[in-house]
This record gives structure tokens, sequence and C-alpha cells, in this order.
């Protein structure tokens, strides 16, 4: 079974309100985008996505992942899914792990550890026993997500908790969003 490695990286950081885009501020010495895109290569899946839309990162990323643009970005998060999956249907992936662009602390463990886990439709990570990302997504649910807003995996989740498996990792979910996340955490 083939399975790609997802970061979106689309959205305009409406929150962030620093000098320039939020995935290009430093973090800990590197572009912020750099630590996500990093931890799902280590992930050695079989092919790592990025999907932009606001800001070019091409510059910033390495020549190793496939970058997908996502021109409608502003319509939030499900697009960019949509994008990444799109790819992934025609590329004949069987899973997608998706994660997010502005989470740098999450390991490339975390991302081994979800696409790893026992088939399930849906796997997500956990940290001390709460649902965040990356999550793990069974071509057969692809046809059941919302692509539309920022919902994603989420209302799927929620609504057939059947479907979903959880595996536990290490690692720190923490979302930067804001220029005092950024500083808090750097």
């Amino acid at each position: 079974m083939t399975m790609a490695a997802v970061v979106l990286a689309a959205g305009g950081s409406r929150r962030f309100a620093g000098e320039g885009p939020k995935l290009t501020a430093p973090f800990r010495g590197r572009p912020l985008v750099t630590w996500a895109v990093e931890a799902a290569l280590g992930a050695e899946l079989n092919e790592v996505v990025v999907v932009t839309g606001a800001v070019d990162l091409e510059p910033l990323l390495p020549a190793a992942v496939t970058l997908l643009h996502n021109p409608a970005w502003a319509s939030g998060q499900g697009g960019s899914l949509g994008v990444a999956l799109d790819w992934c249907r025609r590329q004949g992936h069987e899973a997608a792990v998706v994660g997010l662009a502005d989470q740098p602390l999450v390991p490339a463990e975390a991302w081994k550890a979800v696409a790893g886990a026992p088939p399930a439709p849906v796997v997500v990570a956990t940290y001390d026993g709460r649902r965040r990302n990356p999550v793990r997504l069974d071509r057969s649910v692809w046809p059941l997500l919302s692509l539309d807003g920022d919902e994603g995996a989420r209302s799927l989740m929620r609504g057939r908790p059947d479907l979903v498996a959880e595996v536990a990792c290490q690692g720190n979910p923490m979302d930067i969003d804001t220029v005092e996340d950024l500083q808090a955490w750097s």
C-alpha cells in the first residue's frame, strides 16, 4: 500500500500580526514551515505533498516534496485537503497522513506512528489523550470528508466514531497562530 504525507500550508494566517507571513517567520532558527515538512519527510512515506496557497513557500521547501497550489485557499482548510486528496487519488495512494504546517513540534515519530498504526479508516494521533494531528485517512473515507471550510476530518470523526482509531504519540501538537505563540515557543 502506498501512502502520502500531506502538509497543509495554504492559509493566510489571519491571526498572525507579524512582519511577513507566519510560515516564513523564524522559529528556533528556521522558517516555521520547515519543521512540519521535515517531520513529514522523516516519516519516510512514499511521497510528501505540501499544499500552499496564500504564500509562495517553494524557495523554503526541499526538492523532495511535491508542491501543490490551492487557488481557493481562502475558502478554508477543507479545500486544501481536497487538492491533496485529489492528487493522492491520481497517484494511486491508498492513504494520506495529514498534518499542519503551523505545528512545528509534532515530530517525525508521530507521523510514523500514525502511518504505521493497525488498519482503520481513520487513525488520529493523541497527545495526553487529546486528538490532534497528524491524521491518517484511508482512501475509503475520502468521499465522506467535508471539503468546505475548516472542518476537514473532524466532522467525520465526530459523526462516525466507529471508523476512528487513536494512536498515542510523543511530541507537542501546539499550533503557532499568533506572534505571541511564536515568541512563547521559540
